[in-house]
């Protein structure tokens, strides 16, 4: 890593980002601070860096989620950088912002470019600005349902609802009519605000069967980016991805060329710094996508195009935050094989995915060529009710899409966990089916097809 400030980091989260963090720092050359609440005293993460602080009792808003808590861990501890990782605060402008007043390096872009792609009406506006297509929605977000409701006939049913502020599914809506709309406002406004702090509702239309397409890049500040291939998020279910893959199936090497232009010319436009994810919805049938977000921050499902390009992601945060250019992360032409990563939940899916916490006792992991395991869960260890439920990742690569299914097949065999209901048999399930052999997929296909038929799935 180049000559810069940063010499130790405070990692703002828990599980396997935070551990996947800790050993960033070490192959860096830098000193790692873990932050745990109570509930996480003997999580990996707190073990393997250099020091451990606790910041509060389980609760995320009175620990993971409290700025003042891990600015004072920081200072306490005489971190000059913080890395937040994904979830919690790491779209959070005002955390930023506060790092950078305390004269700490956020590790991730600048407050004033989070609040701009965080406002889904202030992002839509600069998408537009700079030449991306952008979903028909409002220009504005609201906090009152009657101005909204003033609003949504001219953008027209059905429609989306979804929080100004944050990500992950939370505080978004389909609203299939006027009649409808007051109560799903309602329900999606606290939702966001009790998820963000933020209960402002952006809106746009909605578009049915469409496929979720997202392009990771990288940026240096300095109107210097680097984009690589799009990844397939279209396996949802409510908003929450559950299965990616790189490349997509439906996108070919034509469509590929406008996708990344259209990610470098945002990315660029705004002068971002670090990782960050350019999101998409995609009609097939036309070939005509539509720009709905950014993502600043890195992204679950990065390892997908880690496995394709080589690249090791979360190193390339910390380097750029470091000051290095972007020259050694210009490798998107050598993008080879496919990649699919399933997320693995502590949910008992024959439930309706309800939590499934406890204690796990039997964790066999499958191993060999093609296939890899980002998770900070052993045996004997406690799943905790008070965070997301993911507890690892499940990424396979082989020379094609079929091959990746495959090697998928054989890693989902080879993997139990003891317990605890896991979705480790929904995803046995999910690729056997037709439809996703077949890529006959679209962001409601779980909703609408996999899990339609009750009796099927309840015999699996």
């Amino acid at each position: 890593m180049t000559e810069s400030c940063i010499d130790t980091v405070l990692i703002a989260n828990r599980g396997e980002i935070a551990l996947r963090a800790v050993n960033t720092c070490r192959a860096l050359g830098l000193r790692s601070v873990a932050v745990y609440s109570t509930a996480d005293a003997t999580s990996p993460h707190v073990t393997a860096a250099d020091t451990a602080i606790c910041i509060g009792p389980p609760s995320a808003t009175l620990s993971y989620l409290s700025v003042p808590a891990l600015l004072h861990a920081a200072i306490h501890t005489g971190c000059n950088a913080i890395y937040p990782g994904y979830g919690f605060l790491s779209e959070n402008a005002d955390f930023a912002r506060k790092c950078e007043d305390n004269g700490i390096k956020f590790i991730g872009p600048s407050a004033d470019t989070i609040a701009t792609m965080g406002d889904k009406a202030k992002a839509r506006e600069t998408a537009a600005q700079l030449g991306v297509p952008v979903v028909p929605g409002s220009d504005n977000a609201f906090t009152r349902d009657d101005e909204a409701f003033a609003v949504a006939d001219n953008i027209g049913y059905p429609l989306l609802l979804k929080a100004r502020a944050g990500g992950g599914g939370r505080g978004m809506r389909v609203v299939e009519s006027s009649g409808q709309f007051v109560n799903a406002f309602s329900q999606a406004s606290r939702e966001a605000e009790s998820a963000f702090c933020d209960g402002a509702m952006y809106m746009e239309r909605f578009l049915p069967r469409i496929r979720h397409i997202e392009v990771q890049v990288l940026g240096d500040g300095l109107g210097h980016a680097v984009a690589f291939d799009e990844r397939d998020c279209s396996v949802q279910r409510r908003h929450q991805k559950l299965v990616e893959e790189s490349p997509s199936p439906v996108v070919d090497a034509a469509l590929r060329t406008q996708l990344l232009q259209a990610a470098l010319s945002l990315t660029r436009g705004i002068n971002y710094t670090g990782a960050g994810t350019v999101e998409f919805i995609l009609d097939v049938e036309s070939k005509a996508f539509y720009f709905i977000e950014m993502n600043t921050r890195i992204q679950v499902e990065h390892p997908v195009t880690e496995l394709r390009t080589g690249i090791d992601l979360v190193a390339a945060q910390f380097r750029i935050a470091a000051g290095e250019g972007l020259s050694s992360f210009e490798r998107s032409d050598i993008q080879q094989g496919h990649a699919i990563e399933f997320r693995i939940n502590a949910e008992n899916w024959h439930s309706d995915f309800q939590p499934s916490p406890g204690l796990i006792h039997a964790w066999e992991v499958p191993r060999g060529e093609g296939i890899r395991l980002d998770t900070a869960v052993s045996v004997n260890q406690m799943v905790t009710p008070y965070y997301d439920s993911m507890i690892a990742k499940l990424i396979v690569h082989g020379t094609d899409r079929m091959d990746a299914i495959d090697r998928a097949r054989a890693a989902l065999a080879a993997f139990h966990c003891g317990g605890i209901a896991t979705t480790i048999d929904f995803h046995r399930f999910l690729i056997e089916h037709d439809d996703y052999m077949n890529n006959n997929i679209h962001t409601r296909w779980i909703e609408d097809v996999l899990l339609a038929d009750e009796p099927v799935r309840l015999s699996v």
